[in-house]
């Protein structure tokens, strides 16, 4: 049965030039990490929706700007198919505490890193460092990928 695209929207986050990254699934049942965000609410604008899911994630409160990347994956074996909206934010309140709980209970770790330690991680989307550190000027869209837990 196949449904339809899930709509979610990411934040690019950079403070002395390190990205902010967050486990993509609950708990340590992968490696995956990914920009925070999350899956857009009818009704509310896509930065109203960032702006919230943020906070929710990080306790960071922000400001929402540009588009930069439009990202969209699947799973091959099943039926998700997700498409992200990534904006470049910027933080205006609050700082990253380790006692944060998100209420969804999916992101408990949080990490800034440089573009050269993302280089040993598990991204996604796969651009998200050239898109951060080497395209800032445009908005790229990445294509249909693969993801795996």
């Amino acid at each position: 049965m196949k449904r339809h695209p899930r709509l979610a929207v990411r934040a690019l986050i950079l403070s002395d030039a390190r990205l902010l990254l967050v486990n993509a699934y609950p708990g340590v049942e992968s490696d995956l990490w990914c920009a925070p965000g999350g899956g857009v609410e009818p009704g509310q604008s896509l930065p109203e929706n960032l702006i919230r899911e943020v906070h929710e994630e990080c306790g960071l409160s922000i400001r929402v700007g540009a588009p930069a990347l439009v990202n969209e994956f699947h799973d091959p074996g099943g039926t998700f198919h997700q498409v992200d909206v990534y904006f470049r934010c910027e933080v205006i309140g609050g700082t990253l505490d380790e006692t944060w709980r998100d209420p969804e209970g999916i992101v408990s770790r949080r990490r800034f890193v440089t573009q050269q330690e993302i280089e040993d991680l598990r991204v996604k989307p796969d651009s998200l460092a050239a898109v951060v550190w080497n395209d800032p000027g445009h908005i790229v869209y990445d294509p249909l990928e693969v993801i795996v837990r």
